[in-house]
């Protein structure tokens, strides 16, 4: 029988208009040899903001090191989707810590590798630890501060959607302000969370003067690739928080997912910048920043802020937290 070989394409990444990249210029994902370290068959749900920001990360990180990568991963969406006994989807030495100890589990990781290499009888394997919003910023807060105040040479990635997508949509403290979840209902005379709690985590890392911090999105996978493999150059304690939109959790359209990613860092609410030694580096520049209502009308976890006869007060209130944003970080070309 004869056939017709295909050439392996993949539009975004293997080429730019109608014109084919080279091989050294190409993204990891758009190789035919990229690792998959989290392979097809998983139960993500669709459009998942984190599975595809897992994707690139750990492959990047795989690359980075030759394969030579263990990961410990924190209870939450990326476990219990990624491996439902007795089955997995990661092509990877990997391994489930409890909600909050993953830092505290990868740091055991790396300290046993350090014993190893030093008797000869283990080559240079790295680790990454990674989690949710809920295990980093919340349950696992404290052993990840202990992880970066000791500069244990661990990277963490945290994937943050913004929630504990997996057991409900309740709110974490990386959950913005207004947003409705199922414990913080769009009712009364404040609906949805509250202004002025939670943190944004990659300041307080930054604050422990680690090597390498960083923030990006799933919407500009070269620039995640980027980061990921320049934190896995570096030894010590590194930090990257990934936006991964969650059409379940968020009421956004499965399809949306790119797009969501994309506004939150036009419009400024999501700062996308990198840190070493608790010092800004560089910072992911806006072309023109897009005004909060674009972003948050797409998502039904905003649907309060935009009925008629709702009170403008919050949206003005988180327009002025992008502007801040734009401010503090010089997020605009050109400032």
């Amino acid at each position: 029988m004869s056939f017709q070989p295909v050439k392996f394409y993949q539009t975004g990444t293997f080429t730019v208009g109608n014109r084919l990249l080279e091989p050294d210029q190409r993204s990891l994902q758009s190789k035919e040899k990229r690792y998959n370290s989290i392979n097809s068959g998983h139960r993500a749900c669709q459009g998942c903001g984190e599975a595809l920001g897992a994707r690139y990360a750990i492959d990047a990180a795989m690359e980075a090191c030759d394969g030579q990568l263990i990961a410990a991963n924190a209870t939450g969406c990326l476990e219990v989707f990624s491996t439902p006994y007795p089955e997995s989807s990661w092509q990877m030495p990997w391994i489930h810590s409890l909600f909050g100890n993953a830092a505290a589990v990868a740091t055991g990781i790396a300290a046993a590798i350090k014993v190893k290499r030093a008797k000869g009888e283990r080559g240079d394997v790295r680790v990454v630890a990674q989690g949710g919003d809920g295990g980093t910023t919340d349950i696992g807060f404290g052993c990840l501060s202990g992880m970066f105040e000791r500069n244990d040479d661990v990277l963490y990635i945290c994937y943050d959607n913004e929630g504990y997508m997996n057991t409900g949509v309740q709110r974490s403290s990386a959950t913005p302000a207004a947003a409705r979840t199922a414990t913080t209902p769009a009712v009364g005379p404040a609906p949805g969370n509250v202004f002025g709690q939670g943190k944004f985590l990659p300041s307080i890392a930054m604050a422990h003067d680690i090597p390498y911090v960083a923030t990006a999105t799933v919407a500009d996978l070269r620039d995640l690739e980027a980061k990921v493999k320049h934190a896995m150059g570096i030894r010590g304690a590194r930090y990257i928080h990934i936006l991964v939109p969650c059409p379940l959790g968020w009421g956004s359209a499965a399809c949306d997912t790119i797009r969501m990613a994309r506004l939150a860092r036009e419009t400024g609410l999501f700062p996308v910048f990198e840190a070493e030694n608790g010092e800004i580096t560089s910072v992911g520049k806006i072309r023109k920043q897009m005004p909060v209502e674009d972003y948050l009308q797409p998502q039904k976890r905003y649907a309060h802020l935009f009925k008629p006869g709702a009170d403008p007060g919050p949206l003005l209130q988180l327009q002025a937290q992008a502007d801040r944003n734009i401010r503090k970080y010089r997020l605009l070309e050109g400032v």
